[in-house]
């Protein structure tokens, strides 16, 4: 996959980069390495999202070498026609400066010979912390190569960082390069939805057998008919009470009339994720309990919608929805006002979690469930503690983050309804969740997702179409 974007994106990134590694300052960003699925056989192949991010470079046994001065050193896959002939095209290092837009390329199988002199007469070095298997030990090697040197001079650096808190920041705010892909990844996505949703009116209809995996064939057709080159999760497709299992993943339940069917599922594409979830009837009409719960749902993610903005912080779109998911809970006879109280005691008390037990949201970006530090760095000495009511554990809250434009995370309310004494048998197996991915704007949000439908109207009206 050749990079979708300008490639002085890509120096741009790697000049903001080496901007903060500070005087005398190394990074040192390799990316995935393959994974065996099965004897000869591996599985896709991915590349490491931090190294993708600085290269656009999408081939395995690359590493990133990256200096205080902004000299970037790509070691990469030598050309080699027979292996080619096997696995594909090798980019190799003779065209990979112009390719790339790097300084130098060098065959990764110098790695080892070459690091340490460049790591030689440096004051730190940076590299992911606890993300690549053995890379550490191999640093320490490397290290260990420079200080066998020191009677010729040679200096070890003294300090080591994780490049990841400064990518980290990076990445949490999206320029328009990667909006404009996000945007398109959820089109695809909010495509492959509908598909499903239609799917599965029409087989039922029609009187056929329909299981969960038939919706998951739709949906993989739709991501890779549009140019999506993968899921970017494992899809959920549960049908009827395997909604109330949070990582549910499609398997061969039937799908029946009057059921209702959750499927969380994105595509990937260049890159970055998308990621949405919709509950629909399969037959196409909601119950007057599954209408209930889902309108409750709805009014929750309407809440959390508006209180994504800049200025907010990262829970308030989470406290907004358990407010008035505590309510409905209450209003529906979920919740016993006479054992939990009212609203408040219900929200202090964690009373809800029986029900709703998942945060609102999360970072989206390269990952599905992207980088960033949830916490607000300048108040991260600022923490209050308190004790969950639930587990008695004592628990240090820090102020979260503050909302700015460029940032997206997801909006994912949800209700999951087991059968329990005191809670209505008419709610019994019932799993709901809406889900959709927000770019938070100058004034606001704009939510990329909503080409599917969300109001359950436009759903049933959807699926008789």
């Amino acid at each position: 996959m050749t990079p979708s974007v300008p490639l002085s994106v890509y120096a741009e990134r790697r000049a903001r980069l080496a901007a903060q590694l500070g005087p005398g300052g190394i990074a040192i960003v390799p990316t995935a390495q393959e994974h065996l699925r099965n004897r000869d056989t591996d599985y896709l192949y991915r590349f490491d999202s931090y190294f993708h991010y600085l290269t656009g470079f999408a081939e395995p046994n690359a590493t990133l070498v990256l200096t205080a001065e902004g000299h970037s050193t790509l070691f990469c896959q030598p050309k080699d026609l027979e292996r080619e002939i096997w696995d594909g095209y090798r980019l190799g290092p003779a065209a990979a400066p112009a390719a790339l837009g790097v300084h130098e390329a060098l065959p990764c199988t110098e790695l080892d010979a070459r690091l340490p002199r460049l790591l030689e007469n440096r004051q730190s070095v940076w590299y992911p912390f606890a993300v690549h298997s053995g890379l550490a030990a191999r640093v320490e090697g490397w290290l260990q190569a420079v200080r066998g040197r020191a009677r010729y001079g040679a200096l070890c650096p003294a300090q080591q960082f994780d490049v990841c808190t400064p990518l980290d920041e990076m990445r949490l705010i999206k320029d328009t390069h990667e909006l404009a892909i996000m945007r398109r990844a959820a089109r695809i996505s909010a495509q492959a939805h509908i598909r499903a949703m239609q799917c599965s009116a029409r087989m039922l209809r029609a009187g056929e057998d329909v299981r969960e995996y038939h919706l998951d064939a739709e949906l993989l057709h739709e991501f890779r008919r549009q140019g999506s080159q993968s899921v970017a999760y494992n899809s959920i497709v549960a049908a009827g009470a395997n909604a109330c299992v949070l990582h549910y993943r499609a398997d061969a339940a039937p799908i029946r009339d009057g059921d209702l069917v959750l499927i969380d599922a994105g595509c990937e594409l260049d890159g970055y994720a998308s990621d949405i979830t919709r509950t629909f009837p399969a037959g196409g009409r909601f119950t007057g309990p599954q209408r209930a719960l889902y309108e409750l749902v709805l009014a929750s993610q309407h809440a959390a919608v508006a209180a994504t903005r800049p200025g907010n912080r990262f829970n308030d779109p989470h406290d907004a929805t358990v407010a008035v998911l505590s309510q409905g809970l209450l209003d529906l006879g979920l919740l016993d006002r006479n054992k939990v109280g009212g609203v408040q005691d219900v929200i202090d008390n964690r009373a809800y979690f029986a029900f709703y037990m998942h945060r609102t949201g999360h970072w989206i970006g390269m990952d599905v469930h992207d980088c960033g530090s949830y916490v607000e760095p300048g108040d991260v000495g600022q923490p209050s503690q308190r004790r969950d009511p639930l587990s008695g554990e004592v628990i240090l809250n820090r102020p979260s983050r503050i909302l700015r434009p460029g940032m997206v995370l997801t909006i994912e309310p949800g209700l999951y309804v087991r059968p329990a004494e005191g809670v209505p048998e008419a709610f019994h197996h019932i799993g709901i969740r809406i889900e959709d991915d927000a770019v938070v704007t100058d004034t606001g949000c704009e939510l990329i997702t909503r080409d599917v439908p969300v109001e359950a109207d436009a759903i049933e009206a959807l699926m008789r179409a």
